[in-house]
């Protein structure tokens, strides 16, 4: 049976997640700000598909808690495999790429993923919140409880397709506006695009990688064992 405390723990972070996704969504509806949060166009960050991610993530653990106190393990194994491939494939490895990835740049040089200008409109503790706060909250989790990993083949391939949705629908953005979601693609020619988005595909998929390691670490080898062919 799931720890109450690890109940109220989920229920507070899905809390967490549905507040800044609402709060993101009025300051859309602002016409004197920029239209960076503006219906569709929020869709095209990472970090704001993230935080949907991280909610839809934590809504299903929420539901796996109570189940599991009401119904037991056994009756709802498709709920927990479910959740424990979404945290595997995505909640982890994106939310620790997204900060990663956002603060090495920030730091190396702010205006190629988060220009001056955006403190104007972004406050201070939401950026952390969308760039920062989301790393200790996915390490909290692994530290809560066991997710089962799938084999290192479905994993990675699952994760290189998400990956390639999300580039083919920053390059149809770029041909349908012909602006860039993110300043550095601008700068980067047509090869270094391509080793952008190759280094970047590496660089989550260790991860992703690292995301297992720390699983096995914490609570030995949870993935399901492959059946012996006759």
């Amino acid at each position: 049976m799931t720890k109450t405390s690890t109940c109220i723990y989920h229920f507070l972070v899905l809390s967490w997640y549905t507040f800044l996704n609402y709060y993101i969504s009025q300051e859309g509806k602002d016409k004197v700000k920029p239209k960076i949060f503006a219906s569709g166009a929020r869709w095209k960050y990472l970090t704001l598909l993230n935080l949907l991610l991280q909610t839809i993530f934590y809504g299903v653990t929420c539901l796996d808690d109570v189940l599991k106190r009401i119904k037991g393990r056994k009756d709802i194994k498709f709920l927990t495999a479910f959740r424990d491939l979404l945290f595997a494939i995505l909640a982890f490895p994106v939310s620790t790429f997204v900060f990663l990835a956002f603060w090495i740049l920030f730091l190396y040089n702010r205006d190629l993923i988060y220009p001056k200008v955006l403190d104007t409109v972004i406050p201070a503790w939401l950026n952390h919140a969308m760039h920062t706060f989301i790393f200790p909250i996915t390490l909290v989790e692994v530290v809560l409880g066991p997710h089962s990993y799938p084999s290192k083949k479905t994993g990675l391939t699952l994760l290189a397709a998400a990956n390639i949705a999300y580039i083919i629908r920053i390059l149809w953005l770029y041909f349908e506006t012909g602006t860039w979601v993110y300043p550095v693609f601008a700068k980067l020619s047509l090869v270094g695009l391509a080793a952008f988005f190759s280094l970047s595909h590496i660089f989550i998929a260790s991860i992703y990688l690292l995301g297992e390691k720390l699983n096995h670490w914490k609570w030995g080898d949870m993935r399901q064992p492959r059946k012996k062919r006759k």
